[in-house]
């Protein structure tokens, strides 16, 4: 398995980031998960303290010890850990910026969600005689519902590149044709951290969401 890069270290903590494709938590029918695989490379056991779904790549928080797993558990559940997050979309949004407030059903009960979004770059590729549009946008989550952004995204009518759960299947064989994009185009981009009194900021390039479109 490919190493995982560990792009910040404390006494308390890891950022690392988990390629896509990759579990996060191991169980029946899965191999190689992020918590049996990391601690083999480290040399050392690590906790978690949050989750990304298996498709998605990006910035990670583990912890080192218990102690330390508890007190970011918390932080992250208090909102004092910011997550960002960059997508590639089909189509054009409506508007540049805004806040999509949907409800999304789990565990058969509908459960409030709120994401927020910014449009920072668009692309048009030519595809066979026809325009294929897609929108880079990047977004925060005011709440944590499983797939989240890729619902909200796909209600809209914008879903995500690569997104065959929630997205558009046919435009997907037509964006692995054109433009070899075979996984989803969802990045787990920025992390803000609250460390000894300061806001310390971990950020992966644009360039990660989607190589082959952004290149």
């Amino acid at each position: 398995m490919k190493k995982i890069d560990v792009l910040y270290e404390n006494d308390e903590i890891l950022v690392v980031n988990k390629p896509a494709g990759i579990a996060v938590q191991g169980g029946e029918g899965i191999a190689h998960p992020l918590d049996k695989e990391l601690p083999q490379q480290l040399g050392y056991p690590v906790f978690l303290v949050h989750r990304l779904d298996r498709d998605t790549n990006g910035l990670m928080l583990v912890a080192k010890n218990p102690v330390a797993a508890a007190k970011w558990t918390k932080l992250i559940g208090g909102k004092l850990v910011r997550k960002e997050y960059t997508a590639l979309c089909a189509g054009r949004l409506s508007a540049k910026k805004g806040t999509i407030r949907t409800d999304i059903i789990q565990h058969g009960a509908e459960k409030p969600a709120v994401t927020h979004f910014e449009v920072i770059g668009e692309f048009r590729k030519e595809h066979e005689g026809q325009p294929l549009v897609l929108s880079a946008v990047r977004l925060a989550l005011e709440t944590g519902r499983m797939h989240q952004i890729r619902i909200h995204l796909a209600k809209i009518g914008s879903p995500i590149a690569g997104d065959d759960k929630h997205g558009n299947f046919r435009l997907n064989k037509t964006l692995r044709k054109a433009l070899g994009i075979k996984s989803l185009c969802l990045t787990a981009s920025q992390l803000t951290l609250p460390i000894e009194g300061k806001s310390i900021v971990i950020t992966l390039p644009d360039e990660a969401l989607c190589t082959a479109v952004l290149a």
